[in-house]
């Protein structure tokens, strides 16, 4: 039996849509509201309705088969057959990476003609394949970087079941699996978490929409929103990993701030699966508590990505000296970071003016 539960804490009232049934629930004292749900099982379709406004799909939904703005439909996620018992990754340390975006690895652009490429990938060296974002976003070919339904791999990719078995299919070729996830924003289009809870705040602002409230009013669930996002990439897709995007947007003033939750949450699921789990931040702020351990005051997080080797490598290639490439463009720069780790470790940035 299927216990359904959403969150949303300023409702009055909220329905379970389903087979043309429209079915009330019951808050609890968390703010929850849940319904037993026998007729639940993989493949139905179902949405809410919040004070008779919908219906919206699931905030957590793990697939969107009509995109952004259909209803949510239901995973079981135990009837996928692995076949990668005992897999462990290669070491994070002597990796090379390949970022893939879904879309254009291939002509057809989805999970299942990636895996017909894979050989191509071995045989050039790399070791781990890092998806870009591949939670559903509005339209059916995009970067990925305004996805809506966190929880859900893209329908136009293949959904659930077609980003299963290309992880499936990466891990018999011996290759570790990232996915790029975005925690700092989601996207315009579909965007109905809003419509739930206090998912934003006001307070801070981002270059790409709202920021997400992690620290303010009613965040613990909000927080809890987006810890169980990675946990579930990496318990029920098995991915080796998580890069998480632009973390200098992500603003938490709380005593411990999400990145170290995070981490900490993925160490322990890391020795409740028993195979080693990964996190590399994107930081334009070159901050070395970034990686430091939280004993020494730091996130835990086990690398970033080094943004001044790309601006540094991009304006000696190409000339450009527009916004941040203002800051580089002398070989000196790309010999610097190549063996120093940062070109900007303390250096006054024209760019920035600090």
């Amino acid at each position: 039996m299927v216990d359904l539960g959403v969150w949303a804490p300023t409702a009055h009232r909220v329905e379970l849509e389903s087979g043309g049934r429209r079915l009330l629930m019951q808050r609890d004292d968390a703010s929850w509201w849940r319904l037993n749900a026998p007729f639940m099982h993989h493949g139905i379709d179902y949405a809410f309705r919040l004070d008779d406004q919908g219906p919206f799909p699931d905030p957590r939904s793990a697939w969107q088969p009509e995109g952004v703005h259909g209803p949510s439909r239901w995973v079981d996620h135990a009837r996928f057959a692995w076949s990668d018992k005992g897999w462990r990754q290669p070491p994070l340390g002597s990796a090379v990476l390949y970022e893939l975006h879904v879309g254009t690895f291939t002509p057809e652009g989805t999970f299942d003609s990636a895996v017909t490429r894979l050989n191509h990938l071995c045989d050039l060296g790399v070791t781990h394949v890092e998806l870009m974002p591949v939670a559903e976003f509005s339209g059916s070919r995009g970067w990925g970087y305004d996805g809506v339904d966190l929880y859900a791999p893209h329908h136009a990719y293949g959904g659930p079941e077609g980003l299963k078995r290309l992880v499936d299919a990466c891990h018999r070729k011996g290759l570790g699996v990232l996915l790029d996830v975005v925690y700092n924003h989601v996207g315009p289009s579909g965007n109905y978490l809003d419509r739930f809870g206090p998912y934003f705040t006001r307070r801070y602002a981002t270059p790409w929409g709202e920021a997400v409230n992690l620290d303010g009013p009613d965040s613990d669930e909000v927080r809890r929103f987006f810890l169980d996002n990675a946990l579930t990439w990496l318990r029920h897709y098995h991915m080796d990993g998580l890069r998480i995007d632009a973390v200098h947007a992500i603003v938490d003033t709380s005593a411990t701030h999400f990145l170290e939750e995070l981490a900490a949450e993925v160490e322990y699921l890391e020795a409740e699966l028993g195979r080693r789990l990964v996190l590399i931040a994107e930081s334009d702020l070159n901050d070395p508590r970034v990686i430091r351990s939280p004993q020494a005051g730091g996130y835990g997080i086990d690398a970033q990505w080094n943004e001044d080797f790309h601006h540094a490598l991009h304006a000696a290639l190409t000339g450009e000296a527009e916004g941040y490439y203002r800051d580089f463009g002398d070989l000196g720069d790309l010999a610097k970071v190549l063996t120093e780790g940062f070109v900007y470790d303390g250096r006054y940035s024209v760019h920035r003016r600090r």
